[in-house]
């Protein structure tokens, strides 16, 4: 099978990686058929690390471990990598710095379906520093894309459930109502589209209807590493 490894570093959470994991393997076997699944390396991470790194300010820390999992997967035989997560993508120029292989930008491959929908203004739900850090708001933009966020008090809101509820596997009926009432408002305040900007938010929001179109970003950067897994090596 001509396809590049893909090198996922995962486990933030791991709820989120098991879509991953799943989108990659049917988007391969959609390709090729038969019995075929992906070529793939995990590299899962242990978020209560990562989060209590996070809140002693070690930033440089969880960089560390990025970096050291981006080149235990290179070594691995991966060809091309994710983060499969939004918020550290915070960290995406330091990891692909210390790699060759390249890393696909989860905010590069929803702007891209956001620009092919039509849209070019989006409200962004996420963890507060997704929200609110320029890392996330700034590479949309490149894109042309223009973005929302909620006030601050739904900015709080939607990180303390994303933290304490949806990475633990809780994915409840009032989470639900709650994080899609923050997406309806900040339609009514213009968004074209919302980008759920956290890889939980997905399973939280599955089957819900918000009226306007909704870029599932752990979808959306699985489909692209898929795309780029075979572009220049099965002539397509």
């Amino acid at each position: 099978m001509l396809m590049r490894v893909i090198g996922l570093i995962g486990g933030v959470s791991w709820h989120s990686t098991v879509d991953y994991y799943r989108y990659i393997n049917e988007a391969v076997a959609e390709r090729l058929g038969d019995a075929h699944s992906a070529k793939l390396v995990l590299y899962s991470l242990d978020l209560g690390e990562i989060r209590e790194l996070h809140a002693q300010g070690r930033e440089r820390d969880v960089e560390r471990i990025l970096v050291s999992a981006a080149r235990a997967l290179e070594a691995a035989g991966a060809g091309l990598g994710l983060i499969c997560a939004n918020t550290l993508h915070r960290y995406y120029d330091a990891v692909t710095a210390a790699v060759d292989m390249p890393f696909i930008h989860i905010a590069d491959a929803t702007a891209e379906a956001a620009r092919a929908a039509g849209v070019s203004r989006v409200g962004l739900l996420g963890t507060r520093m997704t929200m609110e850090e320029p890392f996330y708001r700034e590479r949309l933009a490149g894109h042309g894309i223009e973005v929302l966020v909620p006030p601050p008090e739904e900015r709080a809101e939607l990180d303390r459930i994303i933290f304490e509820e949806l990475v633990r596997g809780r994915f409840t009926e009032e989470a639900r109502r709650r994080v899609a009432g923050i997406a309806e408002r900040l339609v009514e305040r213009g968004a074209e589209g919302i980008v759920l900007g956290c890889t939980e938010l997905p399973i939280l929001l599955r089957g819900v209807d918000l009226g306007v179109p909704v870029f599932d970003t752990t979808r959306l950067h699985a489909l692209k590493a898929v795309e780029e897994a075979f572009s220049g090596v099965d002539g397509r």
